[in-house]
């Protein structure tokens, strides 16, 4: 499944290459791209078939979790059936559901905040994001 998951995130950053005709990456100005076009799509009603929402919800999750795991850490994992990322202390966060919930209550439960809080919320535990200044971790491989 992991494999699936990161194939997922790869294929949105693909298409949000394409799309935005720049080089994407999996940072915070990646996910605060894909919040906007999560709401243009849902102002389309593209959310309104279940397969497309359903397919959507994963892909896009899947692109979520894939950035929290390179910029915060973690690691993905399975809790009561809902995959997640987990970082230490037995502290997760729900890329999935978070996708759905901005698919359903729009921006005031985008993923964008979502994402820059979780240093707030797990500080201490998660890697902090690189100031803009800074190359992201992953880069010095």
């Amino acid at each position: 499944m992991e494999e699936r998951i990161r194939a997922n995130a790869e294929m949105v950053l693909e298409q949000m290459r394409s799309l935005r005709g720049s080089d994407s990456e999996y940072t915070q100005e990646s996910v605060e791209w894909l919040e906007g076009y999560i709401e243009r799509l849902r102002k389309s009603g593209e959310f309104d078939s279940v397969e497309s929402r359903s397919r959507l919800t994963s892909v896009f999750g899947s692109f979520l979790g894939e950035c929290i795991v390179r910029c915060y850490g973690g690691a993905w994992t399975q809790h009561e059936g809902e995959w997640c990322v987990a970082f230490s202390d037995g502290d997760m966060a729900f890329p999935f559901a978070k996708v759905a919930k901005q698919f359903d209550n729009g921006l005031e439960d985008g993923i964008s905040s979502f994402f820059r809080a979780i240093p707030i919320v797990f500080e201490g535990r998660v890697r902090p994001l690189p100031s803009a200044s800074q190359k992201p971790w992953w880069r010095f491989w």
